[in-house]
C-alpha cells in the first residue's frame, strides 16, 4: 500500500467549493426550475459545484415498518424518503421533468458551476419496480424474503451480476443524457470497492474531468487511488455542533481530522478530504435547533477553519445567508410548508454580512495557493481544548490558522508575517501576538 498514491484529481478541484442544494428546502416549490433561477446567486457567491440530494423517484410506500427512525421522528407523514429509491432511471416529479433537469445542467455549466448527483445504491425502497422485475437484485434471507438493513430499506445484492451492470449504465445514463460533472455517493463505504471502480471507469470513458465523492466513514483507503477524488465521514462533521456549542473540546475536531488523515492519506498521499460543518443530516436533525442561531461570530469561525483546512469545503445551502430557520429532509411542499430557507434574510444585515464573509474568503482561499495546495502541520498551544493553530505550508509561503473555539480570550503567537483575514475581534498585540476573544480568528502569512 505504501507505495500507491491517491487518484489524480483535476485541476480545478485544489481550489473548488461545492455548493449542497436539498431541493425540498431550497425554495417554496421545492422544484429544479425554481433551484435554475437562483444558479446565478451561488455563482456570484464564488462556488464552483453543486450538489443536488437524490432527484430521482423515491418510493412512496406508506408502511411505517419500512420508514427509517428519522423518517418517522420526523412526525411529517410523507412516506417519500429522498434517500430511499423507487427508480433510479427516473427524475421524480416532484422536482420536475428530465427536461428540467437537463435544463437546470445547462444553466449550471453557463455560468461556470459543475453539477454533482447524489447517487444511493446502498439500499432502496420496499416498493422499487425493479426488485419485482428483478428478485435477485435485493440481499434475501433463508426464506427467501428480503432483507431490511439499516433504517429498514432492502439491501441491495451486489453479488448480483445483473445489479452491477444495472447500476454501472444508470450511472452512464446521466452523465451521457444529463452531462452531469460527477456524484456524491451515498454510504459509499458499505458498497463493494471493485464495483465503484469499474463504474469510475465506464463514467471516465465518456466525460473528462468528472469528481466523485464517497460518504465512507471506514478505513477503506484504497477508495481514493482509483473511484473517488474526496471523502468525507460524518465524525468530523458531527462533532462541530458540539464544539460550537461547547459540549466538546476544540480538540475533537483536530483528533477527528487527523484520524481520518491517519487511516486514508498516510497510505495514500494526495488523498483530499471534505471541510465541512452543516449539511442535510445536520440540518435535518438539529431542526429548530439550528447552529446558525449560536451567532454569526461563532459561525464565521468555523467557516474560517473549514476553508483553511485542506481539501475542499463544502457549502449546506442557505448558510451563505446566515438562515436559522427550521429545515427536514422529510418535508416538501405538500408535508410540512415552511420547511424552507427563508430567503428574506438574504436583505437584512446578517445575510448581507455573511454572503460579504464568504466571497471575501472564497476570494482569499484562491489566491493564496497554501490554503489550496499546502502541506497541513498542527501546531500545539497551551490551550488545545480552546485554541486550534495550524500551518498550510509550501516551500514559498506558509500561511497560519488560528481559532477560538473557548469561551475566554486567548494569546497566541504568530510568528509574524502578514494578516490576510480575521474576526471576531482578533487583534495584534505586537508584531508576533494575536489576542482572540472567544470565536476570534486569524489567517495570517509568513
Amino acid at each position: 500500500m505504501s507505495n500507491l498514491t491517491a487518484k489524480a484529481a483535476p485541476e480545478f478541484l485544489k481550489d473548488s467549493v461545492i455548493y449542497q442544494i436539498n431541493l425540498r428546502t431550497f425554495t417554496p416549490d421545492g422544484t429544479l426550475r425554481a433551484a435554475e433561477r437562483l444558479l446565478p446567486h451561488i455563482a456570484a457567491l464564488g462556488a464552483d459545484m453543486v450538489y443536488l440530494c437524490p432527484v430521482t423517484l423515491a418510493d412512496d410506500d406508506p408502511r411505517p415498518e419500512f420508514w427509517s427512525d428519522r423518517q418517522k421522528q420526523s412526525g411529517l407523514n410523507n412516506p417519500k424518503n429522498i434517500y430511499r429509491v423507487g427508480d433510479y432511471y427516473a427524475v421524480d416529479p416532484e422536482y420536475g421533468t428530465d427536461d428540467d433537469l437537463k435544463s437546470f445542467v445547462r444553466t449550471a455549466h453557463g455560468l461556470g458551476l459543475r453539477v454533482l448527483l447524489d447517487l444511493v445504491y446502498y439500499h432502496c425502497g420496499p416498493s422499487a419496480a425493479f426488485l419485482a422485475e428483478h428478485p435477485d437484485f435485493a440481499v434475501r434471507d433463508e426464506n427467501g424474503e428480503i432483507r431490511n438493513g439499516h433504517w429498514h430499506f432492502p439491501e441491495l445484492n451486489f453479488a448480483s451480476s445483473g445489479l452491477r451492470e444495472y447500476l454501472w449504465r444508470n450511472m452512464e445514463y446521466f452523465v451521457r443524457e444529463f452531462d452531469v460533472d460527477g456524484y456524491r455517493c451515498d454510504v459509499a463505504g458499505a458498497v463493494p470497492l471493485d464495483f465503484w471502480e469499474e463504474g469510475r471507469r465506464r463514467i471516465d470513458a465518456l466525460k473528462p474531468g468528472l469528481i466523485m465523492l464517497a460518504e465512507s466513514e471506514g478505513d477503506r483507503r484504497e477508495e481514493q487511488r482509483a473511484a473517488f477524488e474526496l471523502n468525507y465521514g460524518m465524525t468530523f462533521i458531527w462533532s462541530f455542533p458540539a464544539v460550537l456549542r461547547g459540549e466538546k473540546p476544540a480538540s475533537a475536531l483536530r483528533e477527528a481530522r487527523e484520524q481520518r488523515r491517519e487511516r486514508r492519506a498516510e497510505a495514500l498521499p494526495g488523498a483530499r478530504f471534505l471541510a465541512a460543518f452543516d449539511n442535510h443530516d445536520l440540518a435535518n436533525d438539529q431542526y429548530d435547533d439550528r447552529i446558525e442561531k449560536l451567532g454569526p461570530e461563532r459561525i464565521e469561525a468555523a467557516l474560517a477553519f473549514c476553508f483553511a483546512l485542506d481539501g475542499v469545503p463544502l457549502l449546506y445551502c442557505g448558510q451563505e445567508i446566515a438562515d436559522s430557520h427550521r429545515h427536514s429532509i422529510f418535508g416538501n411542499r405538500f408535508y410540512g410548508p415552511g420547511l424552507v430557507i427563508d430567503w428574506s434574510n438574504a436583505v437584512t444585515p446578517a445575510g448581507e454580512r455573511r454572503m460579504r464573509f464568504l466571497k471575501e474568503l472564497i476570494a482569499l482561499r484562491r489566491r493564496t495557493p497554501a490554503l489550496t495546495q499546502g502541506e497541513t502541520v498542527w501546531l500545539d498551544n497551551p490551550y488545545p481544548d480552546e485554541l486550534l493553530t495550524f500551518r498550510r505550508t509550501m516551500p514559498a509561503e506558509s500561511v497560519l490558522t488560528a481559532v477560538n473555539f473557548g469561551r475566554e480570550t486567548r494569546t497566541v503567537g504568530t510568528g509574524g508575517g502578514e494578516v490576510l483575514f480575521r474576526g471576531g475581534g482578533a487583534a495584534l498585540n505586537g508584531g508576533d501576538e494575536a489576542v482572540l476573544p472567544p470565536s476570534g480568528f486569524l489567517i495570517s502569512r509568513t
